[in-house]
């Protein structure tokens, strides 16, 4: 049973799928089940992904990457969150943020930080969310202040959930710069700040249900002081900015649904055709027949929009729309297919060396991050 076919993947993405499947087969799937128990950060892997030429190279030729676009990204993803969603996020949080660093900083910019982390000499990450905000970026209450007399911005507030948070050399934040009413969406900016900064400091979230490899942060800023030259962009831009990245991310994020979804169906068919009960296999039952019916029926549902939502947000054609979608479709999907695979199980779901008890935890994640799926089909209706 073949679910990440490529068939559906456009042809000049193809190899890069390939190469991301044997990365996995070789380097995720055996470490998987230590990775979750351990829930430390895996560091060797990251590397290994590294030297392989597939971690950050998003990023373009130009500044030491590969130039992969987003329709590539997603058949990275797929594979590797079919393999294990801890592993695979820290891989691909690495460069997180760094994209906007591209697409919006300066040449000087780009070189000092965006070229140490296409080469694998350095890691990056984003921080927007806080603990008291998520989805709301308007909300954002962490504050820039420009300090005229020292030509630098002073950073006070904190952000939570921020993968990289203490293991990163850099961080691109989303803070407040304005106060104007009339205008909530151009009252934040974007920074690079060095998580060496005076006045950054980091700790590690506690114990997460899922994607335990995989390591979140609390930052606070201090008083934190970054020379005025950080500023990504221009000043007032950061909702715009943030906004357009998000389409990207989300489609990528549709891809660790499909991941997601597809180990969830693999390991309900391989248990449902090995398990006997009332002399006959679980999978001669027409409910259990039905129920694996269902899930294949919206997995490829869910892929064929992804696959199209891809294209859409490369081509720029209603960028915002798709990628709500297939955020949403794919990640709930993979909800729905792993409390299927969890039923099927029966109480060996629970056991923690199941792969399905993983992949049920892990699950719960893409729902909520990259954009609460509430919020993506607030997206959907406006932007209909």
């Amino acid at each position: 049973m073949e679910l990440l076919a490529d068939d559906l993947v456009p042809e000049y993405a193809r190899e890069v799928k390939r190469e991301a499947r044997a990365f996995a087969d070789e380097h995720i799937a055996p470490n998987a089940e230590e990775c979750f128990r351990a829930g430390e950060y895996p560091w060797e892997i990251l590397e290994a992904g590294q030297d392989a030429g597939l971690v950050a190279q998003d990023i373009g030729e130009e500044w030491g990457g590969k130039g992969f676009d987003v329709v590539q990204m997603l058949a990275v993803a797929e594979e590797w969150f079919r393999a294990d969603a801890g592993i695979a996020l820290t891989l691909q949080l690495a460069s997180f943020g760094a994209e906007l660093v591209e697409e919006y900083g300066t040449d000087e910019q780009r070189e000092e930080y965006l070229r140490p982390v296409a080469e694998g000499d350095a890691v990056t990450g984003l921080a927007v969310s806080e603990p008291d905000t998520g989805s709301d970026l308007t909300g954002m209450e962490t504050t820039a202040e420009k300090d005229d007399e020292a030509d630098e911005w002073v950073l006070n507030g904190e952000k939570y959930w921020i993968g990289n948070g203490v293991e990163g050399d850099w961080l691109t934040v989303y803070a407040r710069t304005g106060d104007d009413p009339d205008n909530r969406y151009g009252n934040h900016s974007l920074f690079i700040v060095p998580t060496d900064a005076e006045g950054y400091e980091a700790e590690h979230i506690p114990e997460k249900m899922g994607m335990r490899a995989s390591k979140q942060a609390h930052v606070v800023f201090d008083d934190c002081r970054i020379p005025a030259e950080n500023l990504v962009g221009y000043e007032g831009a950061g909702f715009m900015l943030l906004a357009e990245f998000f389409n990207f991310g989300r489609v990528v994020v549709a891809g660790h649904g499909l991941g997601l979804a597809a180990a969830a169906i693999e390991e309900a068919w391989e248990f449902v055709h090995g398990r006997e009960e009332f002399g006959r296999t679980v999978a001669d039952f027409q409910a259990v027949q039905h129920g694996l019916a269902d899930m294949r029926l919206e997995f490829e549902a869910a892929r064929a929009l992804t696959y199209r939502a891809a294209e859409k947000v490369r081509d720029g054609d209603d960028a915002g729309l798709w990628a709500a979608m297939a955020k949403t479709k794919a990640t709930e999907t993979a909800t729905d297919c792993a409390e299927q695979g969890m039923q099927f199980h029966g109480g060996r779901s629970i056991l923690t060396d199941r792969r399905i008890a993983r992949v049920y935890r892990d699950v719960r994640v893409p729902v909520v991050y990259e954009g609460a799926n509430e919020i993506q089909r607030n997206l959907v209706y406006r932007q209909w």
